[in-house]
């Protein structure tokens, strides 16, 4: 699953985001990409609706999914 997540501009942002998303699924392979905004999940059973609720709660916004 790939997102596009807004607000993503330091490594700060990248360990918030990859802990919040590893705190409801420590299996999760998170990977962020800063430059095009992007959080790539794999090797997970979480829902992406679960996924955003974490983003949001991390203080991020959610914008799409990338393709």
């Amino acid at each position: 699953m790939k997102l596009i997540v807004d607000n993503i501009s330091c490594q700060h942002c990248v360990k918030t985001i990859t802990k919040a998303i590893n705190d409801i699924d420590p299996k999760a392979k998170v990977t962020v990409d800063i430059a095009k905004h992007e959080v790539d999940i794999e090797n997970s059973t979480i829902s992406q609706e679960a996924v955003i609720t974490a983003i949001a709660e991390a203080g991020f916004q959610f914008v799409g999914v990338s393709y």
